[in-house]
């Protein structure tokens, strides 16, 4: 399945933007550590902005620069969101409370469990009624949304925009499902060229095992084998390649391999 990558938005731990990575990324510049900075978006009304976890605002940090990066109308847009542990700290905090003896749990943290959560917020931030998926495959969530949205984009022939994250469970899920950092990663896909498109993924699912992409920097390797969303980490380094580049992703005891050819400066 080939499709034409648009638009690209970023935000983790010493990633910044995806402007801001891209040296990083692509091994040009040093990659210093430092936790992942994510302030509630202006895009929501103040009731609403109030509402909203982590999860919501890593959700709309990358796919408001994904489309600004594109160029594209979000409302208009289909959009595949996907995370391999939604809102831990509230799904922890409502654990916590039913396991107390006053058991009673607030709407706003029973409407904020629910695992499509943040394609709601985006559709109320948006406007968009563009149609919607949400998608949680344990640790191979991104390479699940990313099958997805290219099937969407190949089949229907629209744009989709593709919009992974993960946070940290709070303890004791820590002490099981550790993930060292929150993340956010969106891409804006298309199914012709055009001069937005920044580069070609040609996506192939293959039904046997293969070691994942590596990330040459210690560092970034760490949170990529980490944090499931940052899977989407060796298919941005590619991006910052000169010439074509293979990227495999595990699906499970499957993988999808990716053929990524940038052809301008994103």
């Amino acid at each position: 399945m080939r499709v034409f990558v648009e638009g690209i938005g970023l935000i983790g731990p010493g990633l910044n933007g995806w402007q801001a990575s891209r040296a990083l990324l692509a091994g040009d510049a040093a990659y210093i550590e430092t936790p992942t900075v994510v302030i509630a978006s202006d895009l929501l009304p103040a009731a609403e902005r109030r509402r909203t976890g982590l999860p919501v605002k890593l959700a709309l940090a990358a796919g408001r620069e994904a489309f600004a990066h594109a160029g594209r109308d979000a409302a208009a847009t289909a959009t595949v969101f996907t995370s391999s542990s939604g809102d831990g700290e509230n799904l922890n905090h409502i654990c916590t409370t039913l396991a107390s003896p006053e058991r009673d749990i607030s709407p706003t943290r029973f409407h904020n469990s629910v695992h499509n959560a943040p394609a709601g917020y985006w559709s109320i931030a948006t406007r968009s009624r563009a149609p919607s998926t949400s998608l949680c495959c344990h640790d191979a969530s991104f390479a699940a949304g990313l099958l997805d949205a290219a099937a969407q984009v190949v089949v229907d022939g629209k744009p989709v925009a593709l919009i992974t994250y993960d946070q940290p469970y709070s303890e004791p899920l820590h002490a099981v499902r550790a993930l060292p950092g929150s993340f956010g990663m969106a891409l804006v896909l298309a199914a012709q060229a055009s001069d937005r498109a920044v580069a070609t993924f040609d996506v192939s699912y293959v039904t046997e095992a293969a070691s994942p992409t590596r990330m040459p920097d210690a560092a970034l390797e760490r949170i990529r084998a980490s944090v499931p969303a940052a899977r989407s980490l060796p298919l941005l380094a590619a991006l910052g390649c000169a010439g074509p580049t293979i990227i495999l992703l595990a699906y499970g005891d499957q993988h999808l391999q990716v053929e990524v050819k940038p052809w301008r400066v994103s």
